[in-house]
């Protein structure tokens, strides 16, 4: 039978190629690749046809590697007038597919994600006599603007040379292409002249047409054609400090790199693994890399050198000048560095992030950055321990960069690590040019210009990660997001950084523009994809999982592979293939059976009781009050508070319960008798709550309000505002992390988050979550209420349940959940306080917190 064969390896290469082994009876007729670029988003197809030549079947493969951040978004094979399909699913479906359709003995591909990045493809399928076959790939890149320009690389690598040979590439860019260049080996040489490039103010293309000779003539050719890359490089033109803002169908996407800003001096720690793993060229070349940065250090920047085994060493114990006799001295102590005994990062980097935080200079940037390649062996070799104790030591102050040498190197340990400090992770390869690897990175964080860099959007919600610690020269910050209500008159967007001198607010009403470009919304998809799997590192448990579970919807909606994804293709016609689901066939409707489930208190939610046919009403100084009995919204010209209501989501059916309470009251939250941990709130009237106190013996007390949190511990009193950005602490066994827009708090095995909310008009609260409920089973308060089962007496959607088998009213309703942000709105179905908790509301009314 016929079988297509898919295998998937990593190479370390930030290059797209086609490659088809090549056999005297089979010839790559035409091998085409056509990348269009807009607003920076590059989607790239790569067609290669393919005849067998024999008077029998045989196989015939096709590979492709991509750039480590690009999806593949489609695939395709043409054969015999039949199209085969790629369709993206979850991984684990996709396995099973690919699985059985080979056990039947039936063709079947499966392209999947290696890691955290889809880096080679490779499939064969077997070709009749004398038949052709078409393999189509398409991939997306949101290119990354460094030292100043754009690169788009491609890699042509055939195996032999091939008649109908092309790349086409099409930019077209709204803000005006400020220069294009063509570099790569294949740029060189006789295949010159195969190069046409023109460029008129937003638009620039370039063709690469090689014929057979010059395909076997080039610098990097020979009789089997072209091995080599073809790399287009571009910058756009600045004329706006807040930069390139671009709106079409309710989306936008900001790509903001101002560049008339005075660099900023940076304080700069250099971290050196000299552990014995790094004997031989590795040390070697890093002795060279260190020595030509300490050459281009500027006069005005202050740094440190720390090496590192199974202890630390210092050149010197503090931060110094730059001057030209200090930098000859660190030079002279680079030379020295030898490797031996083990590795000890954990106080290595202690001793770095010390070093910074004991030197601090007004208007200037501070760099952590670490080399190593291996795992800690020496010291402190518990990883989550390192990442809180670095986490502790650097409280968000500046970024942690981890370079990671070869492949020996635990790189998940530094990639989680380095974005739990606001970093980035890099893989140096062990190659000849690993210094100026080395060196290369160093360039592009060599020159900030702005801290603390804030991007906010008035009038848009969704969007991509919006706070960086730096921005450096030559580079780029790019943010997406969905414009609410579609309303351009609304979306107001701004930037908010600490320059060199003083803090800057960068703001243009006119630099947003509106577009036709349909990548707009795939951009905003691309980089929450990007955003959401940086994020699933540095969680665990619960929240994990709930990040892993909107990557995997946002890959399936958008085609994206990704590394919860896979795409499969199938040859001949399988029932798995067409089917809807995975799942089977949906369950039946109708009847009068007893639906039932199991229900859990998940968090509290702003009431809002909404006639099916209008929007959601906001609630105001006036209010809304709600109706219990008929779930109507009645509105009133004085002065009435809106109930609070309280979710229980529901395991297995879409509608959750609800309930209500008075909005000016103090509620036992969460006590756990077993450890004396207790949480109770008050809340505001309006919104949500306005203070809750943690309790956690011995004479532990946290209040959290709208300003910050104060703890204290009966001997000191320490305090946080919310605008103090990231801190992590401990008092007593409790663990309190603070965010920006929250404070996530674990005692045991009970995890509680606090999130920061802001209303429409500005007004702030705040909003209590579970994340992980204890195992205590004497626990008491309104979060701690246990899952209740319930039966609908006549679905759907009854007047009436049962709990405990006492009939229940219910109402269908509707309501803001403030547990995720952004908000969304749900519907439920609304019984009393009472009947949810199973106990009267005063059993967990306080009269003070």
């Amino acid at each position: 039978m016929e079988r297509t064969v898919l295998q998937v390896s990593i190479f370390g290469l930030l290059l797209a190629f086609g490659t088809t082994q090549p056999k005297d009876d089979w010839e790559i007729y035409s091998f085409h690749i056509n990348s269009t670029v807009s607003s920076r988003y590059a989607t790239t197809i790569i067609t290669s046809r393919v005849v067998n030549r024999k008077n029998e079947s045989q196989e015939i493969e096709f590979h492709v590697r991509i750039p480590k951040n690009a999806f593949i978004s489609k695939f395709r094979m043409f054969m015999d007038g039949q199209v085969y399909d790629g369709v993206v699913k979850a991984k684990e479906a996709a396995q099973q597919q690919y699985s059985d359709a080979v056990s039947r003995g039936e063709s079947a591909g499966i392209v999947s994600s290696v890691g955290r990045t889809l880096e080679e493809f490779k499939t064969s399928v077997t070709v009749a006599a004398l038949k052709k076959v078409t393999f189509e790939l398409t991939y997306e890149e949101l290119l990354k603007r460094t030292l100043g320009k754009y690169e788009l690389q491609i890699h042509a690598q055939p195996m032999q040379p091939v008649k109908d040979f092309r790349v086409d590439v099409y930019i077209q860019e709204n803000a005006g292409i400020n220069f294009i260049d063509v570099k790569g080996g294949l740029s060189t040489g006789a295949l010159a002249n195969a190069i046409t490039q023109t460029h008129a103010d937003k638009q620039a293309s370039v063709y690469f047409y090689p014929t057979v000779d010059q395909q076997k003539t080039c610098d990097s050719c020979n009789k089997k054609g072209m091995n080599g890359d073809l790399v287009i490089v571009y910058d756009v033109n600045r004329d706006s400090s807040l930069g390139d803002i671009k709106t079409s169908s309710g989306y936008f996407v900001h790509h903001f790199a101002p560049s008339q800003l005075q660099r900023i001096p940076k304080n700069v720690v250099f971290v050196i693994d000299k552990s014995g793993s790094m004997n031989g060229e590795k040390i070697e070349q890093t002795r060279t890399a260190l020595i030509h940065i300490l050459n281009d250090l500027a006069e005005d920047d202050f740094f440190g050198l720390i090496t590192f085994d199974s202890s630390v060493s210092y050149w010197k114990r503090e931060l110094v000048q730059a001057d030209s006799q200090n930098v000859k001295s660190a030079k002279e102590f680079a030379v020295r560095i030898w490797a031996q005994g083990g590795t000890n990062i954990n106080q290595a980097l202690l001793d770095g992030s010390r070093m910074l935080n004991e030197n601090p200079r007004k208007g200037s940037a501070s760099i952590l950055i670490l080399l190593t390649d291996g795992d800690p062996t020496s010291g402190v070799t518990n990883l989550e321990q390192i990442n809180r104790n670095v986490m502790e030591a650097i409280q968000g102050k500046f970024p942690l960069y981890c370079l990671g040498f070869g492949f020996d190197v635990n790189f998940s340990f530094l990639e989680k690590l380095s974005l739990l400090n606001n970093g980035v992770v890099r893989r140096i390869y062990a190659d000849a040019d690993a210094d100026l690897q080395l060196k290369g990175f160093y360039d592009e964080v060599a020159n900030p210009l702005l801290t603390d860099v804030t991007m906010i959007y008035t009038g848009a919600g969704n969007l991509t990660q919006t706070n960086f610690s730096q921005y450096y020269n030559g580079s780029e910050i790019v943010v997406a997001g969905q414009i609410t209500d579609n309303n351009i008159e609304t979306f107001v967007p701004s930037v908010v950084a600490i320059s060199r001198n003083a803090s800057i607010v960068f703001s243009d009403k006119n630099s947003t523009t509106k577009s036709t470009d349909s990548n707009i919304q795939r951009v905003w998809a691309y980089l929450t994809v990007k955003h959401l799997l940086e994020k699933e590192l540095q969680y665990s448990g619960d929240e994990k999982v709930k990040i892993r579970n909107e990557i995997l919807r946002l890959s399936l909606k958008y085609n994206f592979v990704t590394p919860l994804t896979s795409m499969v293709v199938t040859k001949e016609k399988t029932e798995v293939l067409h089917k809807p689901s995975e799942g089977g066939p949906p369950p039946p409707h109708g009847g009068h059976a007893l639906l039932k489930q199991r229900s859990r208190l998940v968090h509290p939610i702003r009431s809002q009781n909404i006639k099916s046919s209008n929007p959601p009403a906001r609630p105001t100084l006036y209010g809304l009050m709600e109706n219990t009995k008929y779930g109507a919204a009645d509105r009133f010209q004085s002065v009435v508070e809106p109930d609070i209501r309280f979710l229980l989501q529901t395991e297995n059916q879409s509608l959750p319960l609800c309930f209500d309470v008075p909005a000016r009251s103090m509620f036992r939250l969460l006590h756990l008798p077993s450890t004396g941990f207790s949480v109770n709130g008050a809340l505001d009237g309006l919104r949500g709550f306005n203070r809750i106190v943690v309790h956690s013996n011995p004479n532990i007390t946290m209040t959290v309000d709208i300003v910050g949190i104060v703890i204290h511990d009966g001997q000191f009193l320490r305090k946080s505002s919310w605008q103090a950005g990231h801190v992590t602490t401990t008092a007593g066994s409790m663990t309190i992390i603070k965010w920006d827009t929250n404070i996530d708090i674990s005692i045991g095995d009970t995890r509680l988050v606090i999130l920061h909310h802001h209303d429409i008009a500005g007004e702030e609260f705040l909003w209590p979550v579970i994340k992980k409920r204890s195992s205590d089973s004497n626990a008491e308060g309104i979060l701690a209420q246990k899952s209740a089962d319930y039966e609908e007496v006549q679905p759907p959607f009854s007047k009436k349940l049962k709990i405990k088998d006492q009939e229940i009213n219910v109402t269908r309703s509707r309501a803001i959940d403030l547990s995720v942000s952004p908000a969304a709105i749900s519907p439920c179905l609304l019984i009393s306080a009472e009947s949810a908790l199973q106990s009267p509301l005063a059993d967990f009314t306080l009269a003070s917190i």
